[in-house]
């Protein structure tokens, strides 16, 4: 019986560690979905505190899951996990029920589960989390309530900073299709063999005898007796749906040229994006730094192009007021915001691969970028983050190891 106690423990930890630590490095996506939730339900008045719901939640979560996967202040904690499950998992029952948004996000773009496999996820959750609540005082930490509680509140002011830093830069993990190194092509394009959508065809047929209109299938719609009937209308209905590419509605408009979305993912040159989702939103503190770097795209023969979703007049007014030197085109809201989780923020294409990017504070001056290929300096300033994070990552294993791992008092010899 310990041995399941503590396996429903431990599975719950990690699910709720997942949870909160993949939504953490990605507050503003958080903050979207939150948005989503509150305008289906006609909540709208509360989108002024999304961001906070998107820090809270993460938090709470991560803190949790630390709690139980570590045996520490379990008989306290277990309450967190046993009223997250009793409030997520009827709404998610909703959620399945009215579909009003497609995803939950309850992993945010780490794992995208439906709204019924989410729901069925939690019922098994909830079972796990009630075997944990009944038992909840039978789990004894071998630390000192002290050292327990400073574990607890240094794991949660690591996740917090994390999350902060991630807000103001770029997730320190994207998941998401847009993420560095993948080819936005080969995203875009449906795999050989994958199953398409199917529609039931519902064609529909005037009696010329009697003017009664019956409806047909695609199999047995009189197209041959032309006499007797004659052609009134169709309609179709989604019976099954197919394979979803994981980049499905990235269409990128030039006000003059149309849609250019092709030629620039097809460009075996550099293209350089500016992407501010709204510009009205944008910090502007950025702008100097982006016309420097679209100056020097001219200069190196690369495109540049500003991506939107403002309008035509709000475009010309930002264009005019900060001296923007370069060309906006236009694409959908969502689109952007999956792109970059900054406003601005700066992406650089070759073939359609996306080989670096950046916030609009990280932006590199053009100083950087004069003496060495842009390819080059993409890659580098990569693999230097990903030293960065390795060094944390050791620290912060060392620490943990450090904490866990029992001590032996030394006895004195007096």
């Amino acid at each position: 019986m310990k041995l399941v106690k503590n396996l429903c423990r431990i599975i719950v930890g990690i699910v709720f560690i997942y949870s909160g630590f993949v939504k953490g490095i990605d507050p503003s996506g958080s903050d979207y979905k939150f948005t989503d939730y509150f305008n289906a339900f006609g909540m709208g008045w509360m989108n002024a505190t999304t961001l906070f719901f998107s820090f809270a939640l993460s938090l709470a979560e991560f803190l949790i899951g630390i709690a139980l996967l570590f045996n520490l202040w379990v008989s306290r904690l277990a309450w967190g996990s046993l009223l997250f499950m009793a409030f997520f998992t009827p709404l998610t029952l909703v959620l399945a029920l009215t579909n009003p948004v497609s995803d939950c996000g309850c992993f945010g773009d780490a794992m995208v589960l439906t709204n019924w496999q989410t729901f069925w996820k939690n019922i098994i959750l909830l079972l796990l989390t009630i075997m944990v609540f009944v038992y909840r005082r039978e789990y004894k930490s071998s630390l000192p309530l002290m050292e327990q509680f400073s574990f607890l509140a240094l794991a949660g002011a690591g996740m917090l900073c994390l999350s902060i830093y991630c807000y103001h830069h770029l997730p320190v993990l994207d998941f998401r299709p847009y993420a560095v190194g993948k080819n936005i092509t080969e995203e875009m394009r449906l795999p050989e063999g994958a199953e398409q959508d199917q529609y039931e065809v519902t064609l529909k047929y005037r009696n010329k005898q009697t003017g009664e209109i019956q409806s047909f299938t695609e199999e047995n719609y009189p197209w041959q007796d032309t006499l007797n009937w004659e052609y009134e209308s169709s309609s179709e209905r989604l019976v099954k749906k197919g394979y979803i590419t994981p980049i499905h509605d990235l269409v990128i408009e030039h006000p003059t040229l149309g849609n250019i979305t092709d030629e620039i993912l097809e460009d075996n040159n550099h293209t350089i994006l500016a992407v501010a989702y709204h510009l009205n939103q944008s910090d502007t503190q950025c702008q100097p730094v982006i016309n420097r770097l679209a100056e020097y795209a001219w200069e190196k023969g690369f495109r540049f192009y500003g991506l939107t979703s403002s309008t035509e007049q709000d475009i010309e007014a930002y264009k005019k007021r900060y001296h923007v030197p370069y060309e906006f085109c236009t694409a959908d809201e969502i689109q952007l915001k999956t792109m970059i989780r900054s406003n601005p923020g700066v992406i650089v294409l070759r073939e359609g691969t996306i080989l670096g990017k950046w916030a609009g504070k990280d932006v590199p001056d053009v100083k950087e970028l004069q003496n060495t290929d842009l390819t080059a300096y993409c890659v580098h300033s990569r693999e230097q983050m990903q030293r960065i994070y390795l060094v944390y990552s050791i620290i912060l294993l060392f620490f943990v190891v450090y904490l866990l791992v029992p001590r032996k008092k030394r006895k004195r010899n007096y």
